[in-house]
């Protein structure tokens, strides 16, 4: 048993360098695995549906399924293509000369307080001057074939993750409980059913994370949308849609929901007076103060504590050490990985403890 967990060890600390060295590989793997998850109900339902009197075949049942997710996911981007073309017109129709002067006087406010408490020793004027030729200067030496060029790169990069995924998720539903049955070919007899307790456990939490994320993005979206439709901000449904999928981004995405929505409430509605516009900012702050806090309060202990059983320090260390490795595809993917290890590492120790007290027994 203690060799069996030395090479245990020596098994994640080589996987765990192949993740990292490979990383586009890995995280194409882990992707490929949560959506074949979330698939896999829905493709097995299809495939067990008689049609005829004939199962529908599977290969047919998992485009079916990616059809539907192909169709929910055009659905959605309706909701951004008002959006997209209200500030379209917006842009082509902005008065430049208008919008120089709404940026030159709070500028000449902040110069005058500085001059009267001697912080600037430049003459009046000349703040918003040096503002305006570093403006230039940037646009002067901005890059635009290096911009166009890394738009190209990324654009391809991302046309062929989408194939590497959508080619991998097929064969993993295909191939029902593949990866599985090769990984237990590799374990030894003598743990084989603590391993199949083990792999039983962590698809059941990480099932039960998914599934907590999907009510968690649900109920933000609803929050949202309804304080949003109240508070009378246009394109309500759209911005509760971003604010619900930059949420799956920890402590970062409510603030990234938060400013999508403020730009734009403030970028589509009309202001009166400064009154009026100081009222509109405080209706959209409270709206996402309040899905803050439910999110906070409700929200994530009943998801992250209660469904991958880890303490919320354990999530706060988790998130920002995956942060640290991967960005913001670490901090998305840190619990789901975490979990695994985890729950795999527990499971081993608990069966090392009933074979230690199982020998002791034995030998007396």
């Amino acid at each position: 048993m203690q060799r069996f967990f030395i090479y245990l060890v020596l098994f994640i600390g080589c996987f765990l360098l192949f993740a990292w060295y490979f990383s586009n590989i890995t995280l194409y793997l882990i992707v490929s695995l949560i959506i074949a998850a979330l698939l896999r109900p829905m493709t097995n339902r299809l495939n067990d549906f008689h049609l005829v009197k004939q199962h529908i075949p599977r290969w047919m049942a998992i485009i079916i399924s990616y059809a539907s997710i192909v169709l929910l996911l055009f659905l959605l981007s309706l909701l951004f293509l008002p959006l997209i073309n209200n500030q379209l017109i917006i842009l082509s129709e902005m008065d430049l000369e208008g919008l120089y002067l709404q940026v030159q006087e709070p500028i000449e406010r902040i110069e005058r307080v500085l001059l009267r408490y001697q912080l600037l020793e430049n003459k009046p004027g000349s703040l918003f001057e040096e503002l305006k030729s570093s403006v230039v200067a940037f646009i002067k030496t901005f890059d635009f074939g290096g911009f166009i060029s890394g738009l190209v790169n990324v654009t391809s990069s991302l046309l062929i993750g989408v194939m590497a995924v959508g080619f991998i998720t097929f064969f993993l539903l295909l191939e029902n409980g593949l990866l599985r049955r090769n990984l237990l070919n590799l374990i030894p007899n003598a743990y084989f059913e603590l391993s199949v307790a083990t792999f039983t456990k962590v698809e059941k939490l990480l099932s039960n994370y998914l599934f907590g994320l999907l009510i968690q993005m649900l109920l933000i979206f609803s929050i949202a949308s309804l304080g949003l439709t109240i508070a009378g901000v246009d394109y309500a449904l759209t911005i509760s849609l971003f604010a619900a999928v930059a949420n799956l981004i920890p402590y970062a995405g409510p603030l990234l929901g938060a400013a999508f929505g403020i730009v734009v409430g403030i970028s589509t509605g009309t202001f009166a007076t400064d009154a009026e516009y100081t009222y509109f900012l405080v209706k959209i702050l409270s709206v996402f103060a309040v899905v803050q806090l439910t999110d906070n309060l409700i929200l994530q202990p009943m998801i992250f504590s209660k469904s991958v059983k880890a303490h919320p320090l354990e999530i706060f260390v988790i998130i920002f050490a995956g942060a640290k490795i991967a960005g913001i595809v670490g901090m998305i993917f840190a619990i789901p990985v975490y979990t695994i290890f985890r729950v795999s590492i527990m499971e081993f120790y608990e069966g090392y403890k009933a074979y230690r007290i199982f020998k002791i027994k034995a030998t007396n």
